[in-house]
């Protein structure tokens, strides 16, 4: 292998192409007509002000020399001092604000914003203006001082914050008569909501924007808001509400003849495309983009946006016929913050199938760039990602040492979201290079840092994309591979191993709710077991690249591993076959051979110890694909697990507080709908009103909503008008891997999960008492979807229910009512939810016309086993 030679060393980082805010921009001396027409007017500078400082200080912000920009407006700060000025220091000091906050050094622009808002006579305490009379241009600088902190705390995780300061700037635009400026207000608040998991609170906000905008005439501010509504509701999954902003935002661009704008918003209609999976419409727009951009910067963002498509679709050929097109551009770029980014972007991009010697002298020559414009961020990228390409290069003592300069930089200017990357990085250079103590500890430190960002993970940051499979979950299972690789007294260390198994199944669900949610109390699972349940066993598999590990605890016992020598293909290769044969009325012999294999790799290497603990009831903590089927069908040749065992399924090692639900007697809130909406392509479900009749006759307290009484408002009405312990909803639902693809379906339409959520939420607003457990009985897992029982987790930790009971498929005849109807029997009879689930599906299973599993298999139990 050729080794890389270069004077100037450089890392890869990909950058955001899904911006999604309405970008500050600085605040002037005067009013003009500027694309987002977010100006504010200051008073006039005294005549020892050089105007030529101010527009200096504009211009360098505007090209992006963040660092030049920082010295100018100090300059113009301490002169307004001297001149005793506090509207126009004001003016300036929240236009430096809006430069560190570019730059990410938070505690300066926290600070100067502070002082900004201090000298304009806000009251942060009381959240009020202690000026009587207050003139429009001070207002003015105030209204957009707010929006820039609204955005800079929302930058930092403070939702709440960031929402309060963002109404006080809308209701100061409002009195203002500034409908631009009430706009970018509203859809902060948005962001914030949505943040900060009130997600149809943000919904309804985004709604109004947009019905406000179509009253509105043309204009470039109309464009520009329509095309920042359009990102903000792509970043939220409402894809095809974001298309039709984005478009709309487009035909008045085409109207209005404004090359720049019509280049942004085809660009941002190609993200919302590719998110659509519409990869031929998705290339359109971003040719469109390139073709009409009016500058090298904004033609190079599209052209390696397409490229990273061709390359994820793997259009190989395609791919490298635009290359040469970028190249030719590259030289063109500005000395810039964004135009270094996309060079390191076109860099990254570049890395499966570029040359790497071409990749590093890009990479070293954006290293040299942001040090001419003191751009630290920057720097830090560039250095890494030059690290990953020596690292690929296998020239490992070269790629350690830009790694760790990379790493300090970006620690001394707090960049966690860049140093996670650069730790995780030091960490295989370590392991490749025979030094497993260290790769571990900067393992931990990756993985420490990336729970530090969770919440700007996920909902916050928009200057690097996560790509949760690429960039997230392989960091979690290669540091359980080292773990369990320790060698010494008390290694390995089994504990660490599924507790970081933990941290990423929480990271994931955080990814699928798109917002870091899952802060409930919980009862660690390990006391729930040697406490409460004697007789409990859990198994943590985890799937790694070249082998199956299982965890296992049993009752009053350390923990235990055993690894069967398997790699990742051949286990999920094994799961496909189950969930396809599992459901095949035909195949029972071929299901059966798969689910002795996973039965042997699982369960038979502890089948003496289990027995020797005298264990009835297993809790499993499904890692991966093993979350797509049940449990309870695993076969050992002559019987099922659930013949042996009852069987739960944890979404980790914590749960709700557990209470049995035997202890008190039950009611039900029971709802149902044979009947589907006419607009929607589901089949009846005729035995839906014999299951909510045998939930009546089992003696437990009913309250029924069936077919037109099954609505949304009329569920939300009803569940919170008594404490109900169990909610059991008969009616089509869907889990899929992504949060808006997981449903059920209401007379009125579909409840999607955060609807759900909010609905249960409003009840435990109003009673303490939480939904002891809730019953989806006639849902499935989206089709084509291997990750869609990741919605089947969401719903159940989602819900604030201590545990839920939904099917994995739908069977849609009498089999289902049967099984409730024996399920509630043995209720009520004192049963734990865990035995009565198992009791039911013995009953199935004993009869002969329901004997095979996809009759009684599909049925899991998610939380508590009380």
């Amino acid at each position: 292998m050729q080794k890389l030679q270069l004077a100037k060393r450089v890392v890869l980082f990909t950058l955001a192409v899904f911006l999604t805010i309405i970008p500050s921009t600085f605040a002037k001396q005067q009013k003009t007509n500027s694309p987002d027409g977010f100006h504010i007017k200051t008073n006039k500078p005294p005549a020892t002000i050089p105007q030529p400082i101010l527009q200096q200080g504009e211009a360098l912000y505007q090209a992006g020399r963040f660092t030049e920009a920082v010295t100018i407006l100090q300059q113009a700060v301490r002169i307004y001092q001297r001149e005793s000025n506090n509207l126009a220091q004001a003016a300036a000091l929240t236009n430096l604000s809006l430069i560190y906050q570019q730059l990410g050094s938070w505690k300066e622009a926290d600070a100067t914003i502070d002082n900004s808002l201090n000298l304009l006579g806000w009251d942060e305490i009381n959240q009020k203006l202690n000026v009587n009379n207050p003139k429009s241009e001070l207002l003015e600088i105030l209204a957009q001082t707010l929006n820039i902190q609204g955005e800079l705390q929302l930058a930092q995780g403070q939702t709440d914050a960031s929402f309060q300061t963002s109404q006080q700037a809308e209701q100061i635009w409002k009195n203002l008569g500034d409908n631009a400026g009430v706009t970018r207000s509203r859809i902060n608040q948005a962001q914030a909501l949505r943040v900060g998991g009130f997600y149809r609170r943000s919904l309804d906000i985004l709604n109004e924007v947009s019905r406000q905008l179509q009253a509105q005439p043309d204009s470039v501010v109309k464009v520009t808001a329509l095309r920042s509504l359009g990102n903000v509701l792509q970043q939220l999954g409402e894809l095809e509400d974001s298309q039709k902003n984005l478009q709309q935002s487009l035909e008045i661009a085409q109207r209005l003849q404004l090359p720049l704008e019509i280049s942004l918003t085809e660009f941002s209609l190609g993200n919302t495309a590719r998110s659509l999976s519409n990869i031929k419409g998705a290339i359109a727009h971003y040719e469109n983009a390139a073709k009409i951009a009016p500058n090298p910067l904004a033609k190079v963002q599209a052209l390696i946006n397409q490229l990273s498509l061709l390359l994820e679709n793997e259009r190989i050929t395609q791919a490298k016929s635009l290359i040469p097109t970028i190249q030719s551009q590259v030289p063109n770029l500005p000395t810039n913050q964004a135009g270094i980014y996309a060079r390191i972007n076109f860099a990254q991009t570049l890395t499966t199938i570029g040359n790497k010697k071409y990749i590093a002298e890009i990479l070293a020559s954006s290293v040299q760039l942001a040090k001419i414009i003191g751009d630290k961020r920057a720097e830090s990228y560039a250095l890494g990602s030059l690290g990953e390409v020596y690292e690929q290069n296998r020239q490992l003592q070269q790629a350690q040492d830009l790694t760790q300069q990379a790493l300090f930089m970006a620690e001394k200017i707090d960049a966690s979201d860049i140093a996670y990357h650069l730790e995780w990085q030091l960490g295989r250079l370590l392991k490749a290079q025979g030094n497993i103590e260290a790769a571990i500890s900067s393992y931990d430190a990756a993985v420490t840092t990336l729970q530090s960002l969770r919440s700007d993970l996920v909902g916050v940051n928009r200057e690097v994309q996560f790509n949760f499979r690429d960039r997230i979950e392989p960091l979690y299972r290669q540091s359980v591979e080292l773990i369990l690789q320790e060698k010494g007294q008390g290694k390995p260390d089994l504990d660490k191993a599924r507790q970081r198994m933990e941290a990423l199944q929480v990271a994931e669900l955080d990814n699928f709710f798109r917002e870091a949610c899952l802060n409930n109390q919980f009862m660690v699972l390990d006391k729930v077991v040697d406490r409460d349940n004697p007789n409990t066993a859990i198994f943590y598999p985890i799937i790694l690249d070249n082998q199956l590990e299982i965890i296992i605890k049993l009752p009053q016992q350390l923990l235990m591993h055993k690894t069967s020598k398997v790699n990742r293909q051949q286990v999920e290769q094994i799961i496909t076959k189950i969930q396809e044969t599992i459901v095949e009325p035909d195949a029972n012999q071929q299901f059966q051979a798969v689910s002795q294999q996973l039965y042997n790799w699982l369960i038979k290497p502890v089948e003496t110890d289990l027995k020797n603990s005298k264990v009835n009831t297993l809790v499993f903590i499904p890692d991966g694909l093993l979350r797509n089927i049940p449990m309870s069908a695993l076969y050992d040749g002559k019987e099922y697990l659930v013949q042996k065992y009852s069987v739960v399924i944890s979404p980790g090692l914590q749960l709700f507080t557990p209470k049995p639900l035997a202890e008190r007697k039950l009611n039900v809130l029971a709802g149902g709908l044979s009947q589907p909406p006419k607009n929607e392509n589901f089949e009846a479900l005729p035995y839906v009103k014999d299951e909510l009749k045998f939930i009546q006759e089992s003696g437990v307290s009913t309250t029924t909503l069936l077919d037109k009484n099954f609505k949304s408002t009329t569920l939300a009405k009803t569940i919170n008008a008594q404490p109900f312990q169990i909610v059991h909803l008969a009616t089509h639902g869907q889990f899929s891997s992504h949060a808006k693809d997981t449903f059920i379906l209401a007379d009125d339409g579909r409840i999607n999960i955060s609807e759900l959520d909010s609905l249960l939420k409003s009840r435990e607003q109003k009673r303490t008492e939480p939904v002891e457990l809730l019953v989806l009985s006639a849902c499935e897992t989206a089709a084509g979807d291997n990750r869609a029982a990741l919605g089947l987790a969401g719903v159940a930790l989602r819900a604030g229910a201590r545990s839920t009971l939904a099917s994995l498929w739908q069977i849609g005849d009498n089999s289902t009512a049967l099984f409730i109807e024996e399920f509630y029997r043995q209720l009520v009879t004192g049963k734990t939810t865990a035995e009565a689930l198992r009791f039911a599906q013995l009953k199935l299973l004993e009869s002969p016309e329901y004997n095979r599993p996809m009759y009684w298999a599909p049925y899991v139990l998610v939380g508590n086993l009380l």
